[in-house]
């Protein structure tokens, strides 16, 4: 990909470059859809409560270079033309910044929004990185222009999403949720680190101090899995680099993109979560589709009578402690998460034959963060990276060079349950101090491990803090509630499906594929 500069912005009725949070605030507060919280902070409520990937298109003549559904370019021309005739009598807001903030690798982004959804905007220049004075001539690589009033007529629930990779530019219609600002910026830096010789990563990232030095760990998985829980967690004072998207590199060399976090607010406890929970109820924090009954009173963060994919933006700033990705060493672990509720063991280590299998396979139960389609469904997604705009093949074979030339290790966490749905009889959930006692074990390297016989890979014999071995084995489980052939049955299933899974993508490297299925 040539680094494509634009100065692009379309002839609007006025157009606003780049004002401050308390203009963005104002112009928030004006919106109808906008209530003030007990916090001092907004909450907004939108239309389209997840992103729409069945309205998502790559434009290219060439079908053959992406795995994504395309749209030609005369279509993308012409919806080009549809917008920017839209947008000649609206307000405009344009927000520049930075993915990432290394001097050698960030990425000059733009966002081109309609003022009367300001409240995208004041969340996405939290989360751009800033030069104390961004010039005027700033040309950005990536821009994504942003309409959700625009119906798109002729496409799922008439939205649109349009990403054109060789322009570096992504056109949003008729969608209000955050997340396609966010991501759409990301899906186009995620070709960008591919064609760097790297990997984007759908992951959170920290660092944990260990009596033996600093260790790094990249936190893999689908929103609502537990990623930015996992990341915010405190071993050790640890502390966050990233929550959502990071770019991994030869050596295990880490970029980190945001400069604030995108969090799911369902079921946000403070006790849980106390650090999460502070910066979401911060004045700073902009909210998106959190159960909140009047103007200006408290807001339910367990209610799910609307959604359960309630979020919340704010600056890293409002952590009170975060860690520069330029200062982290290179990668220690890394964790793939896949929220299950059957045999998955709570940790299991993964050999090297394994991981970049593991790591395609990206199964977890489905939330509400992939729309009512996806929640609390079986789910697949390869990479757990539903934003790799490229053959989904390459991140599977990019990820197996990456490892084996870095040395980090990889592990598979089950952040759901063992034995069932949480809550079935006979069941266990795989609790938030559970998981956390496994970090921070995986970062002291204190867990005893043994081979399981079925997949290959290594369950644990003992993990300081766990004393209940069924979470560890959960072969245990069924054995002890007489559940034996379920257990096989289960197994076999598994095999059957990763084989048929693994045979889908063109190219993927076939011993990555037999490691997995056991021929």
């Amino acid at each position: 990909m040539s680094q494509v500069v634009s100065r692009y912005i379309p002839s609007a009725r006025r157009v606003t470059r780049n004002p401050s949070q308390d203009e963005l605030r104002r112009l928030t507060a004006a919106m109808p859809t906008a209530r003030l919280t007990a916090y001092g902070n907004y909450n907004v409520q939108t239309q389209v409560l997840a992103r729409s990937t069945d309205s998502t298109y790559i434009i290219t003549d060439d079908p053959s270079t992406t795995s994504s559904q395309t749209i030609t370019r005369a279509e993308g021309r012409r919806i080009g033309e549809l917008q920017d005739h839209y947008l000649r009598d609206r307000d405009v807001l344009v927000i520049d910044g930075y993915i990432g903030n290394d001097p050698e690798f960030r990425c000059p982004a733009r966002l081109i929004m309609d003022q009367a959804w300001a409240n995208v905007a004041g969340m996405q220049d939290h989360l751009f990185f800033r030069d104390p004075e961004l010039a005027a001539d700033f040309e950005p690589w990536f821009t994504l222009v942003y309409t959700p009033g625009l119906e798109a007529d002729g496409y799922p629930s008439r939205r649109l999403i349009a990403v054109d990779l060789d322009q570096g530019l992504t056109r949003v219609l008729n969608s209000d949720y955050f997340g396609e600002s966010k991501k759409g910026l990301l899906r186009m830096w995620n070709r960008l680190v591919y064609e760097r010789g790297g990997l984007g990563l759908h992951a959170g990232c920290k660092v944990i101090p260990t009596s033996e030095g600093d260790r790094t760990l990249l936190i893999v998985g689908l929103s609502g899995t537990g990623k930015t829980t996992t990341t915010f967690t405190r071993q050790n004072d640890s502390k966050p680099v990233q929550d959502d998207f990071v770019a991994l590199m030869p050596g295990g060399r880490i970029h980190g993109t945001e400069n604030g976090c995108f969090a799911k607010t369902y079921a946000l406890s403070q006790e849980d979560e106390p650090t999460i929970y502070g910066a979401v109820t911060s004045p700073i924090a902009y909210l998106e589709n959190v159960s909140q009954k009047e103007v200006g009173g408290g807001v339910d963060f367990f209610d799910e009578t609307y959604t359960q994919n309630g979020r919340a933006v704010f600056p890293m700033s409002a952590l009170g402690w975060s860690k520069d990705a330029m200062d982290a060493p290179p990668v220690s672990a890394l964790l793939i998460l896949n929220r299950n509720d059957g045999i998955i063991p709570a940790v299991a280590r993964l050999p090297i034959e394994l991981a970049a299998g593991y790591f395609m396979l990206g199964e977890t139960k489905g939330t509400a963060a992939g729309g009512a389609a996806e929640a609390g469904k079986a789910l697949r997604v390869p990479g757990t990276n539903p934003f790799f705009p490229l053959l989904h093949a390459q991140q599977g074979n990019r990820f197996k060079e990456l490892h084996s030339s870095s040395g980090f290790q990889v592990y598979l966490l089950n952040t759901g349950s063992i034995g069932g749905d949480a809550g079935s009889p006979g069941a266990k959930k795989v609790r938030i101090p559970d998981s956390s006692a496994v970090v921070k074990a995986i970062a002291e390297g204190t867990i005893s491990w043994q081979e399981d016989p079925d997949f290959g890979y290594e369950v644990a014999v003992s993990v300081p803090g766990i004393e209940d071995l069924e979470l560890l084995q959960p072969r245990r489980l069924y054995a002890r509630q007489g559940r034996e052939a379920e257990y096989r049955s289960i197994v076999e299933r598994l095999g059957r499906e990763r084989a048929e899974y693994l045979g889908r993508f063109p190219g993927l490297d076939q011993e990555l594929i037999d490691a997995v299925v056991r021929r």
